[in-house]
This record gives structure tokens, sequence and C-alpha cells, in this order.
């Protein structure tokens, strides 16, 4: 498979949306349209659209803890320089990054979410299956 972005869907006579407008726009992974999510980090049912089910994906919890670490990290690296630089008090400290720190991971979650459902659509990943032995 080469990294045209003029990859047909499924045989069809039109190209695939690009993975990253299902994340930022909430863009179905199939036909474009804003469908996605049915709320801010929920995933709507289907796809009015074009009817693809959203809900035989499977993104379970990697957006959550890869964004959560991601941006806990950098949020522990931002704090120690605030604290050595400025030496402010706690509750400053409090102040400053837990608000932060919510909000990264809040909008991040959602281009996670929509990036990773989008992929396992043009990838076609699924569950591993054994073969039975005939």
């Amino acid at each position: 498979m080469s990294g045209d972005t003029n990859q047909k869907a499924g045989g069809g006579s039109h190209a695939l949306p690009p993975p990253v407008d299902s994340g930022l726009r909430g863009s179905c992974p199939r036909c474009g349209a804003k469908t996605l999510f049915r709320s801010f980090t929920a995933f709507a049912d289907e796809c009015p659209s074009c009817g693809l089910n959203f809900s035989r994906f499977n993104v379970g919890d990697g957006p959550v803890v890869f964004m959560t670490l991601g941006i806990g990290a950098l949020i522990v690296m931002l704090a120690l320089w605030v604290e050595f630089t400025f030496e402010p008090g706690v509750l400053i400290h409090a102040l400053l990054w837990i608000p932060l720190t919510l909000a990264l991971v809040l909008v991040s979650l959602r281009f996670a979410k929509g990036l990773l459902l989008a992929l396992e659509y043009r990838n076609r990943a699924e569950e591993a299956r054994l073969k039975d032995p005939d």
C-alpha cells in the first residue's frame, strides 16, 4: 500500500479523507462528514451520511494512556522549571497546573480518539482470530 492520499475507500470511487481530519474536525473516516462524535469525547453510534458503524471500532484506553502520560511528563517538566526559576507557593502551582493538565488532556483526547479510529478504519484493524484447524 502506498502513502498516496488518493487511496480508494474499499474499491469505491472517492478518496478517503486524511485520518488527521477525524481527530481535528471529528469527521467520518469514510465520507468526511463531521459526524464522528456525539459529544465532546464520545463517539456517535454511526455516521448518518454514509452509515459507517462506529461502534465496531475499539480504540480502548490507548489514547487516554498516551495523552495522560505525555502531558503529565510535560507538566512535570514545566512545574519543575517554574519551581526552580520563580519559587512560587504550592497554591500557585495548584492553580496553574491542575486546570492546564485537565484542559490539555481533554483537548488532546478528542484528537487522539478520532485519529486512532480513522487509522483503524483505514488499515482495517480488528482483533486477531485463531484459525480453525481443519
